[in-house]
C-alpha cells in the first residue's frame, strides 16, 4: 500500500520509505521541562503518535525519541524565582509531562535522550564544526557562521536577508554575522555547566537535537517532527549544524503540525487564554482532548474552544455507545488493513478527519447489522480506533463516567432502572416517565434499544 507523507523541505506529499528497509528512525522535539505542557504542546505529541501507530503496521522497528530539554535559560529563571535546584525542577515537570501525555492516550517514545546526558557529543559536534570552518569561538562563545552554508534557509524557504529582517535575532559585538547563531555559551559559576575547550559553558539550544540525533540514532534519519513554530530557526540551524560536520541528508522527510488557537486568538498568558493540558484534564477525559486534536488534519491550524470539546465528547460518547450495544459480540482483532478505507485515509499524509468519518460510517452500519456482520464490524471499528489512539475504554464505564461524591450510585440507577421497567409492564406509563426525568435532573441519560436500556451520566 502506498504511504505518503508531506515533506517541508520539497512542499509536496512524497511516497515514505525508509533509509534502511523494514526500519523507521523518528525524532520529535520535545519540551522545556520547566513549567506545565500547554494544549499547544499537546498537539505534536498526539500527531507523531498517531503516526508512530501506523508507522507500526507497516515496518517491523519503528524508533521513535523524543528528547527532553533541560537545560536552558527558562529552567534556570524558573529554578531561580521558585528557590529550587535545577535537578528538582526539572524532574517535577519531567515526571508531570510523562503523566499529562499518558492522559492523552499517547505511548511512549522508544527513546527520551536528555540534554544534560549528552554534552560530550554537543562538544564533539561543536569541535566538528570549528575544524571544517563552520563556526568560530569569539569571547567565550561559539558561534556557527550561516555565512559558511551556501543553502542555508532552505528549510524556510527565505534567503538570510529575509530571515534577519522577519526574526528577532541577537545582535553582539562577538558575532561576524548578525544571523550567526550559538553553539556554545560561557556558564556562571552559580549556573549549570560543564567543561570544553572553550572554557566551562553550555550548550545553545539548536545544538541539542543534533547532536542526539546522531548520538542516538544515527547521521541520517528517516522523519523530523515538530510544530511550524520550530521551522526557523531551530529545524534550520539543526540542518546547518548537522550537515556541515557530518554531511549527508540528515533528515529525509520533514514533518510539521500548524499552529493551535484559543478561541479563535493567539494562546498567550497575556491574553489570558494560555490552557494547559493539566487544567483541561480536570474538566475533560483525556481522550476527549486527542480526539479534539486529531479532529483537523495536522498541518490545518486549529481553533481550540469549548465548542470544539463538547463536540468531541459528544461524538466519543456515541461511538461508545454504539459498541455498548456489542459488548457482549466477542471479535476477532486481526482486522486486514488494507482493505480498510480509515487505514488508506491515514496512510495519506496521516488523514485523521477522514479516518475519524470512516469509523462514523462503521458505525451506522453497526446499528442496523445482524449475526456476524456485527463482529466484524466491531472489530473494525476498535482496529481504527487503535491507530488513532481512541475508543480502547470500556463501553460502560465510559458512559457512566467520573462520579461525584454526591452522585447518584450506578446500583441505584439500575435499581431505578428495574422499576421503570416494571412500571411499563404493568402499563403505568406516567411512573415511566417519571423515573426517567428524574435520573434527567440527576444528570443520568437513558437509552433504550432492542437489547435493553442503557444509560450514561451527562458530561459537565
Amino acid at each position: 500500500m502506498t504511504f505518503t507523507l508531506y515533506n517541508t523541505m520539497t512542499a509536496k506529499k512524497e511516497v515514505f520509505e525508509p533509509l534502511v528497509p523494514n526500519t523507521v528512525t523518528l525524532y520529535v522535539c520535545g519540551p522545556t521541562v520547566y513549567n506545565l505542557a500547554h494544549i499547544g504542546n499537546a498537539r505534536p505529541v498526539v500527531v507523531f503518535d498517531t503516526l508512530f501507530r501506523l508507522l507500526q503496521t507497516h515496518y517491523d522497528a519503528v524508533i521513535y525519541a523524543r528528547n527532553i530539554t533541560d537545560v536552558d535559560d527558562k529552567i534556570i529563571v524558573a529554578a531561580r524565582e521558585s528557590n529550587r535546584s535545577i535537578e528538582s525542577v526539572t524532574e517535577e515537570f519531567t515526571v508531570k509531562y510523562r503523566e499529562d501525555m499518558a492522559q492523552l492516550n499517547a505511548l511512549p517514545p522508544s527513546l527520551e535522550p536528555r540534554a544534560t546526558h549528552n554534552i560530550d557529543a554537543m562538544i564533539e559536534l561543536t569541535r566538528t564544526l570549528i575544524e571544517k570552518g563552520h563556526a568560530y569561538e569569539s569571547q567565550s562563545h561559539v558561534l556557527f557562521a550561516v555565512e559558511s552554508m551556501e543553502d542555508y534557509g532552505k528549510l524556510s524557504n527565505r534567503s538570510l536577508d529575509d530571515m534577519l529582517a522577519g526574526a528577532r535575532v541577537e545582535v553582539a559585538e562577538y558575532k561576524r554575522h548578525p544571523g550567526d547563531f550559538v553553539l556554545w555559551k560561557p556558564a556562571a559559576e552559580e549556573d549549570p555547566g560543564w567543561k570544553s575547550p572553550w572554557g566551562r559553558g553550555r550548550p545553545g539550544w539548536h545544538l541539542e537535537c543534533s547532536a542526539m540525533i546522531r548520538e542516538h540514532l544515527g547521521d541520517t534519519i528517516d522523519i523530523h517532527g515538530g510544530g511550524r513554530d520550530l521551522i526557523f530557526p531551530h529545524h534550520e540551524n539543526e540542518i546547518a549544524q548537522s550537515r556541515c560536520a557530518h554531511g549527508g541528508d540528515y533528515v529525509r522527510y520533514w514533518m510539521h503540525n500548524a499552529y493551535l488557537d484559543i478561541d479563535g486568538e493567539k494562546m498567550s498568558k497575556s491574553l489570558g487564554n494560555f490552557r494547559t493540558v493539566r487544567d483541561l484534564l480536570k474538566s475533560y477525559r483525556g481522550e476527549v482532548l486527542r480526539f479534539a486534536l486529531l479532529s483537523a488534519h495536522y498541518r490545518t491550524p486549529l481553533n481550540f474552544s469549548a465548542e470544539l470539546l463538547e463536540q468531541a465528547q459528544t461524538t466519543l460518547d456515541s461511538l461508545y455507545s454504539t459498541l455498548r450495544e456489542v459488548q457482549g459480540v466477542a471479535v476477532d482483532r486481526d482486522v486486514c488493513l488494507a482493505d480498510e478505507p480509515f487505514y488508506h485515509a491515514l496512510n495519506d499524509d496521516l488523514n485523521t478527519p477522514i479516518a475519524i468519518a470512516e469509523i462514523h460510517a462503521l458505525a451506522k452500519q453497526l446499528h442496523k447489522a445482524e449475526g456476524g456482520a456485527r463482529a466484524n464490524l466491531k472489530a473494525r471499528i476498535l482496529a481504527a480506533g487503535n491507530l488513532l489512539g481512541i475508543l480502547q475504554q470500556d463501553a460502560a464505564q465510559w458512559l457512566q463516567g467520573a462520579v461525584s461524591d454526591d452522585a447518584i450510585s450506578a446500583e441505584e440507577i439500575e435499581a431505578l432502572i428495574i422499576e421503570r421497567q416494571q412500571a411499563k409492564l404493568a402499563k403505568d406509563y406516567n411512573r415511566a416517565d417519571e423515573v426517567r426525568q428524574a435520573l434527567l435532573a440527576q444528570g443520568v441519560v437513558l437509552e433504550d434499544s432492542r437489547e435493553g436500556t442503557q444509560w450514561k451520566r451527562k458530561s459537565d
